[in-house]
């Protein structure tokens, strides 16, 4: 019974229906901060469901903030180290401006995402994204 199951569903997935495939993985970049600097800047283009994420390591202690530029439809996320998915900061619902966001060792994502309407539309929204990291 086990191999009918398993050639039903390969025959589904030849025949392009039933069968959810798992979408490409999304952008990831590193942020680095050049030597003797605490922020750093970058650009970039986004459209419809995909999402691109920033990583950066902090020190434990260190205080994060991240600022968004762009069209209002484009948000992010500040995901700590380890994280499934919960985030520390969301600014959909927190506003366009982290500040204060204190850091444990590790590696963050910020997360940028449309939703709505935007994510639907089929058009590209350009973003700045900028983060600096301070200790204190």
């Amino acid at each position: 019974m086990t191999n009918k199951f398993v050639m039903a569903l390969a025959c589904l997935a030849l025949a392009g229906g039933g069968v959810a495939v798992p979408l490409a993985a999304q952008a990831v970049s590193r942020i680095s901060f050049a030597k003797s600097n605490d922020n750093a800047s970058v650009k970039g283009i986004i459209k419809g469901k995909a999402y691109r994420d920033y990583t950066l390591g902090v020190a434990e202690g260190q205080t994060m903030a991240v600022s968004l530029t762009g069209s209002n439809s484009v948000n992010f996320n500040i995901l700590p180290p380890g994280s499934t998915g919960e985030a520390v900061f969301n600014s959909a619902l927190e506003g366009r401006v982290a500040t204060g966001i204190k850091t444990v060792k590790g590696d963050y994502t910020i997360r940028i995402y449309l939703m709505g309407a935007a994510e639907t539309s089929g058009k590209a929204y350009p973003y700045q994204l900028s983060v600096t990291v301070m200790n204190f």
